[in-house]
């Protein structure tokens, strides 16, 4: 009887900790991060947005705390524009997090400079020289996994260079690309960019240059110049 109630409980201890290993959460790189930054904004800035030429932006444009927005004759915009009001306020906080990170516990890859001429698989990258630029074509690669994040930070500027471009490939998603800028970012004339910018101070978008993603700039200016936005 003792031998056959021990086998029992033994049985029961196996059950209970099959079951608990089902049940444990997988830790991956998509629910350790945080990133919240209000996404029906195509365009945010902490001081003034500029635009010169014929731009459209698909999407929310805001500012705070500042208000003067510039050059609205000439930007067709698909959104709603928030100055300096309640809405703004709330995706600059939004900013301030997102900027600030989750993925802390997320190891990165440190990774030179220049990344055109690459193909990268989901990850967290880090620059070595505290700096990113592309020229040519940078291809990210999410292998098939729509879940897969593409996060690169980079202590200073993010320059890209004429007529550069990012390509995702194998259902990588633009909402997943994060490039978090320690000052500020520049995206030179008709460059095609994707993912969402976190600047600390301000974004340049050159003549031409089209965005699928995010502009935003959490205490500085966002300036444009016949630029095409897509959030």
């Amino acid at each position: 009887m003792k031998t056959i109630n021990k086998m029992r409980f033994i049985s029961l201890l196996t059950t209970l900790a099959t079951f608990a290993m089902f049940q444990s959460p997988t830790v991956t790189m998509a629910n350790q991060r945080r990133v919240i930054a209000n996404q029906k904004f195509a365009v945010l800035a902490g001081t003034t947005i500029t635009n010169t030429g014929k731009t459209v932006i698909n999407g929310d444009v805001g500012l705070f705390p500042g208000t003067a927005l510039t050059g609205q004759s000439s930007l067709l915009l698909n959104g709603n524009a928030h100055l300096a009001d309640a809405v703004s306020n709330k995706a600059k906080t939004d900013l301030v997090t997102s900027y600030n990170g989750g993925d802390a516990s997320i190891p990165a890859t440190c990774i030179p400079t220049e990344l055109g001429g690459k193909t990268l698989t989901h990850g967290k990258y880090d620059s070595s020289s505290g700096t990113f630029g592309i020229t040519g074509t940078l291809t990210l690669d999410a292998k098939g996994d729509p879940n897969a994040y593409f996060i690169f930070n980079t202590a200073s500027t993010l320059i890209t260079a004429t007529g550069s471009n990012v390509k995702l490939i194998n259902g990588a998603n633009p909402d997943n690309v994060i490039w978090r800028v320690g000052s500020s970012a520049t995206l030179e004339t008709y460059s095609h960019f994707v993912g969402r910018i976190f600047a600390l101070t301000s974004i340049t978008v050159n003549t031409g240059a089209t965005v699928r993603g995010q502009l935003l700039a959490r205490n500085g200016a966002v300036t444009l110049d016949s630029n095409t936005i897509t959030n």
